[in-house]
């Protein structure tokens, strides 16, 4: 394939590497002015929820072309990179919000929400996750983690009647700026030490100097810091106590979009960091991020196991889940970016088609929707509860699922790079996740609705074209990518093998 090579040092060239961001920009700008004219109207709020399905469909098209062109940049990236590791990671955020805005267009109107910058503000929030996931430079990144998180921290409250809606904003809020404040003194500490802030700088500077073997200590809690800050996005133990609160009390399909979308752009921006950047820095983190990534496993799966309630379950569900993913990054190789990039794309669709589902069984906020409500809903909605059970399988890693190929890619990379006793653990993790996913198809399948709880939720679970295409192209894709994940792994491992290029690029003998 013929390559586009993109200069980036000069406005058209930086321009043109933006194009999905700047495409994204100019449809919120118009969002913005469609909102205001027709403000607080059902009529308009369906309208600019169209537009912006639209506006994500031309940002996804504008990205897929650089890829298919084969843009790359023209020398080293300085602020943006142009790889398949974005173009990857950022079709995976897009798809998230596209099935998050599809679920908002019947869901908005019953919880009575009759705000349309809500889909603006989703527009803003993917155009952070977007520079997050190709950042090249970690100005870069911190920049889109704040046009993303201040747009998020809008959405879990955009319910202002509700106070578990405005306790979830006003902690996310809370928490998130100080998690922030960690992140940019980590960047300052790493720039201080290594005098430049792009991440193939730092790693020419670490792989050319004796930061490492001094154990440099500007560099080492700089480096911490950055882990504390990346912890707290990507809802990482200890750093995930805000999770199971700002998940239920936001509106679901923002919860969902959180759990897959905003989740997948955290650990994209963690990954490209920590492979690509401190790739040779290993020593100094690996064993941090370990640590992470076992009790994230054990205390998201073990927590899960005594909710009830069908919303804090899949809360705890994705913490769990980011200690899976953190096992990707804790083999700190290219395989181990290709894991994470092909689980996150299962994850997005399990995820999505989750929180969609639970959309449609519930009211206000579904925070009181219990496991056992799901009794006898395969009997009067079988389509729904084939597609949940589906979601509830690959979420536990069943085979034939893009769940269990993911776990397995995760698996590989970790005993590759010598981590079998994390890969142990995840193992066992999933095995204990059995019980907490398996009860909501048991409920569904093998239990009788008998109290008028229980027939009012089936009675309910009613969804709207979009919701139910979006439903049912999740479950199809979620069963494909598990009996022929081949142009999906294909493409992850094209994305994992360009953010672990920079090691090519330098002698890494330390002098």
């Amino acid at each position: 394939m013929n390559t586009m090579a993109i200069d980036l040092t000069n406005p058209l060239g930086m321009a043109l590497s933006l194009l999905p961001e700047i495409v994204l920009t100019a449809w919120a700008l118009v969002l913005m002015l469609v909102a205001a004219w027709r403000h607080g109207d059902d009529r308009a709020q369906r309208l600019v929820g169209n537009l912006t399905v639209g506006a994500l469909a031309s940002g996804l098209l504008a990205l897929w072309w650089l890829w298919s062109a084969g843009a790359e940049p023209a020398g080293l990236p300085l602020m943006i990179a142009l790889d398949p590791f974005r173009w990857m990671s950022g079709t995976i955020m897009l798809l998230g919000a596209m099935g998050a805005v599809l679920l908002s267009l019947g869901y908005l109107g019953r919880e009575q929400i009759w705000l349309p910058e809500y889909y603006v503000l989703l527009l803003f929030a993917t155009i952070g996750m977007l520079l997050m996931g190709g950042a090249a430079d970690l100005l870069v990144i911190f920049l889109g983690l704040e046009t993303m998180s201040v747009a998020v921290y809008v959405l879990a409250g955009i319910k202002r009647n509700s106070p578990y809606s405005a306790e979830a904003a006003l902690k996310y809020f809370l928490l998130g700026a100080f998690a922030s404040g960690f992140l940019l003194y980590g960047i300052a500490l790493v720039y201080g030490a290594t005098g430049t802030t792009n991440l193939t700088g730092i790693a020419l500077q670490l792989a050319t100097s004796h930061l490492i073997a001094d154990r440099a200590p500007m560099l080492v809690i700089g480096i911490g810091m950055l882990l504390i800050g990346f912890g707290f996005k990507v809802a990482a133990v200890p750093f995930h106590m805000w999770t199971p609160d700002v998940y239920d009390g936001a509106p679901t399909p923002i919860t969902g979009f959180m759990a897959a979308a905003v989740k997948a752009a955290g650990f994209a921006a963690f990954v490209r960091v920590f492979v690509t950047a401190f790739g040779e820095a290993g020593e100094i983190w690996q064993g941090a991020v370990w640590v992470l990534a076992a009790i994230t496993m054990i205390v998201g799966n073990l927590v899960a196991l005594s909710q009830r309630k069908l919303k804090r379950m899949l809360a705890y569900s994705s913490i769990g889940h980011a200690g899976y993913l953190l096992v990707a990054v804790v083999a700190g190789t290219p395989a181990g970016a290709s894991a994470f990039l092909f689980y996150a794309l299962a994850y997005t669709l399990m995820t999505v088609g989750s929180f969609g589902m639970l959309g449609a069984l519930g009211e206000d906020g579904e925070r009181d929707v219990e496991i056992d409500d799901l009794a006898g809903l395969a009997k009067r909605r079988p389509w729904l509860a084939f597609a949940m059970a589906v979601f509830m399988l690959a979420l536990l890693g069943f085979p034939g699922t893009a769940g269990f190929i993911g776990k397995w890619t995760i698996l590989v990379a970790a005993v590759g790079a010598g981590q079998a006793t994390l890969a142990v653990i995840l193992v066992l993790a999933s095995v204990v996740s059995a019980g907490y996913y398996l009860p909501v198809i048991m409920a569904m399948y093998m239990k009788q609705a008998e109290t008028p709880r229980q027939h009012a939720v089936a009675d309910r679970a009613v969804l709207g074209n979009a919701a139910r295409g979006v439903l049912a192209v999740a479950a199809i894709l979620t069963l494909l990518f598990g009996v022929w994940p081949n142009k999906a792994l294909d493409a992850a491992r094209d994305g994992g093998n360009a953010v672990g290029a920079t090691r090519g690029l330098f002698i890494t003998q330390r002098p």
